[in-house]
């Protein structure tokens, strides 16, 4: 993708969406600051329908577009935030949107109960990946086990899991994907958000 090419990054919204978990996500990538390409990309909500839909917060968001819709060489990526729907069939289309993106080798992050609909998708099975807990996903008998990893996020390809517990580094590694900041930027960043150390504020300023 050329550096200076208008991008979209399709944010999946539905009822129950945890608002906490894609915060960080949406308002840097909205924010021009420390940037490398200043408005490069921007986020679009997707979702099945055009009704609104309700948060976990009780916040009420109106989709952009519809999942139907999207194709993913019309995407720079697609976010998957938790939700309370992921086991039951309201979910699947958001899943197959996935797979779709997933063979295009188009990149997909999913975080907490959206890494459980891809594990029974069978879309963990063959890549490293990280959830909630282990136990979290071995509960609902996925063949993955053995790529599971024990840490805040992994990334394996095109694919970008973690936790409900770690949306700063959920965030790190969508903005090392779409090289929204150059590398020394986000470490400043991280040490910010993710280390809660002052110092990372000081040299976000001077950057």
């Amino acid at each position: 993708m050329n550096a200076n090419e208008n991008a979209i990054v399709h944010l999946a919204v539905y009822d129950t969406l945890a608002d906490w978990e894609i915060g960080y996500v949406t308002a840097h990538i909205n924010n021009e600051t420390w940037q490398q390409t200043p408005g490069r990309y921007k986020i679009q909500t997707v979702s099945a329908g055009l009704e609104p839909v309700t948060t976990a917060g009780g916040l009420h968001v109106l989709p952009d577009s519809l999942l139907a819709d999207l194709k993913p060489a019309d995407s720079a990526m697609l976010i998957l935030p938790g939700n309370d729907l992921w086991p039951t069939d309201a979910y699947k289309p958001y899943v197959d949107k996935a797979r779709e993106f997933l063979d295009a080798g188009v990149p997909v992050a999913a975080i907490c109960g959206a890494t459980g609909a891809l594990a029974l998708a069978g879309l963990l099975d063959d890549r490293a990946h990280t959830s909630n807990a282990a136990a979290f996903l071995d509960g609902l008998g996925y063949a993955g086990g053995q790529h599971y990893k024990e840490e805040r996020v992994v990334v394996d390809r095109d694919l970008i899991t973690a936790g409900a517990t770690a949306p700063v580094e959920f965030a790190r590694a969508i903005f090392e994907r779409l090289e929204l900041y150059k590398a020394p930027v986000l470490d400043s960043w991280y040490k910010l958000y993710g280390e809660q150390d002052p110092a990372g504020f000081y040299e976000l300023m001077s950057a």
